[in-house]
């Protein structure tokens, strides 16, 4: 039975990455093209969604595979996961992703050709940030999502197939107990006290062990938890309450931990600890409502369950190009965030409605099924 839910909950994650993005234009830290003014009193709602946000797709990721794998054997799933993931990360490193770089460098002062004189010099065919071309940006999230996919085949056709294995049968055990989906933080807990040091946080693929392992178990997880059926989800229903509780106290908790108190013997492990609960009890809680108020089918999901997709791989490059011309005027910040938000949504749809989804030979490029 299709999970609208799940639908739902992908199509809000995205929307939020949205205003993710567009929040990091303004806050004091790292991006590609930043506003001329940054502004502190985004940087706490932002923390909050940077908690949870890939992670919670990368848990609906997994669910996803369940259903997909189905349909499916090891094989043909393979094949499907290639077209819908490897094509549209081609297309988008060539033709999404080098405008950005192009707008990236008339910011910085690094270029100031028009756009066919940017594809056309010698220093666009290096590696990025050196040059132009082989970056995917914002795409890692589809080359991991790629990579996770095929090297977890085996597992997942095994536990498709043995719905009696004992991980199953330990897992629906532990989900009958009000906290028992909380001992799934115990791998989370590991990565993050002790990879997450080492290994900061590039999306370079190479050397980003903590990112591949960490967003590798989520990933898993979600297919574990699909995999209990209806215990899971009576489950998340019932302790919501519960769940949202703990993502109350865990969070201020955290952000305590990390701004109002010193370096002391043990930081490392209390607030790794207090992440990953944080992290958990949010993405519980937003299952246990999603389940209760948006597992139902309509024709806004219909539509947004479709460009979703093709919304995330267009709307980065969307956002640099409005920044760089915003930032030239006088506009306060509150006009900039606004018509960004709006700009991104609304030229992004623009280029799907009519770019896009009506061609069906530009679909697949997109990751979209033929009609």
């Amino acid at each position: 039975m299709r999970r609208y839910d799940l639908d739902n909950l992908r199509v809000i994650a995205f929307g939020l990455l949205i205003f993710y993005h567009v929040g990091m234009v303004f806050v004091p830290w790292q991006n590609h093209i930043k506003d001329t003014q940054t502004h502190e009193g985004l940087v706490l709602p932002m923390l909050f969604l940077n908690q949870w946000r890939l992670s919670i797709l990368f848990v609906i990721s997994g669910m996803g595979t369940y259903y997909a794998l189905s349909k499916r054997s090891g094989g043909q799933f393979a094949k499907e996961r290639l077209i819908r993931l490897f094509i549209p990360l081609l297309v988008g490193m060539a033709l999404i992703v080098p405008p950005q770089v192009y707008f990236e460098w008339l910011d910085q002062g690094r270029f100031s050709g028009n756009y066919f004189e940017f594809y056309s010099d010698k220093s666009f065919w290096k590696p990025y940030p050196d040059g132009g071309a082989i970056s995917w940006h914002h795409l890692w999230f589809i080359l991991y999502l790629l990579i996770f996919s095929l090297i977890l085949i085996p597992a997942f056709r095994y536990l498709h197939k043995n719905s009696e294995a004992w991980l199953i049968r330990k897992m629906q055990s532990l989900s009958k107990s009000r906290l028992g989906l909380y001992l799934l933080i115990i791998p989370l807990f590991f990565w993050e006290t002790y990879l997450a040091p080492i290994f900061p946080s590039t999306h370079a693929l190479i050397g980003d062990w903590y990112n591949l392992i960490n967003y590798c178990t989520l990933f898993f997880f979600g297919f574990l938890l699909i995999s209990l059926k209806n215990i899971f989800w009576q489950t998340v229903i019932k302790n919501k309450h519960l769940y949202l509780l703990c993502g109350i106290v865990a969070f201020p908790l955290l952000m305590f931990l990390w701004f109002g108190t010193d370096d002391f013997s043990g930081k490392l492990y209390i607030s790794s600890f207090v992440k990953v609960v944080n992290l958990w009890s949010w993405i519980l809680t937003i299952f246990g409502y999603g389940a209760t108020y948006l597992n139902k089918p309509s024709k806004f999901l219909s539509y947004a369950n479709e460009s979703v997709y093709p919304l995330y791989i267009l709307h980065q490059t969307v956002i640099v190009v409005l920044c760089y011309y915003l930032k030239q005027t006088n506009l306060d910040f509150f006009p900039k965030f606004t018509l960004m938000v709006i700009g991104t949504f609304g030229f992004s749809l623009i280029i799907y409605e009519f770019g896009i989804r009506r061609y069906k030979w530009i679909r697949p490029l997109f990751g979209l099924k033929d009609q």
